[in-house]
């Protein structure tokens, strides 16, 4: 329907799973999509692997250097139009567990992250004066507290919360900035998220993702597919009157 026909965007930790879904379906709509991740040699595949409307760049969210190189580079090449805050990290313990390490880890990525990089991509949509779509990742856990899940789920409300002030912020430069907030989404990284669960509720491995599947009124976990027709509205003209949101895709687990 090439809805971002000529539109240029920028997905940070797109190499697998839903940035890389964010990155195909954004090609299928016409853009050129940049592809930013930690593993420069597995962004470069993935863009090798997506075509000639993919490009590979190296950026840590965590680090304001790499933050500032790789927007810099981006923006020399064409400018950005779209911002897809995608990287993050996840982690769980009880409360009285949580470790200052990975507290300061989830922040460095999830919050901060997030924050430095709209940041970075804003000064130049400003200084282009174009106008531009900002897209933070969310999750529902941001809508409320899970008991092993304190730190990741602070996280998520942080990014809502910054979604709704850089929103009004960044509207006056013709900005638009908001956020999708997944359910439970399949992929690789729910090994992860299993394990863990596992080791601190003693569950056999494979448990969790059962349960948390059977819990979703849709019938099932969501995929990174499902997420894509809300990353390209909120990307498209069809969104422009809309403002410091963030959209619930989860299948309804949520209601806001």
């Amino acid at each position: 329907m090439n809805q971002l026909e000529g539109k240029r965007a920028l997905i940070t930790g797109a190499a697998r799973g839903i940035g890389l879904a964010f990155a195909r379906a954004y090609i299928a709509e016409g853009a050129h999509v940049t592809i930013a991740d930690i593993d420069l040699d597995a962004a470069r595949r993935a863009a090798a692997d997506l075509g000639p409307s993919a490009s590979a760049v190296r950026i840590d969210v965590a680090d304001q250097s790499s933050i500032e190189a790789a927007v810099t580079e981006v923006d020399a090449n064409g400018g950005i139009d779209i911002l897809i805050n995608n990287a993050a990290l996840f982690d769980l313990a009880p409360i009285v567990d949580i470790t200052r390490q990975s507290f300061d880890r989830l922040y460095a990525v999830n919050v901060a992250g997030t924050l430095f990089t709209l940041q970075a991509v804003a000064k130049t949509m400003i200084a282009r004066g174009k106008g531009g779509k900002i897209i933070n990742m969310a999750s529902q856990a941001g809508r409320r507290g899970e008991a092993l899940v304190g730190v990741y789920c602070s996280t998520k409300a942080a990014v809502i919360s910054l979604t709704q002030s850089a929103g009004l912020d960044l509207i006056k430069h013709g900005i638009n900035v908001n956020a999708i907030a997944p359910g439970v989404v399949d992929g690789e990284h729910w090994d992860h998220v299993d394990s863990l669960f596992a080791r601190h509720e003693n569950l056999a491995l494979g448990e969790k993702k059962h349960q948390v599947a059977a819990a979703v009124p849709f019938g099932r976990m969501g995929t990174a597919e499902d997420l894509t027709g809300m990353a390209v509205f909120l990307a498209s003209p069809a969104a422009d009157y809309i403002v410091a949101q963030t959209y619930n895709v989860d299948g309804g687990n949520w209601m806001s």
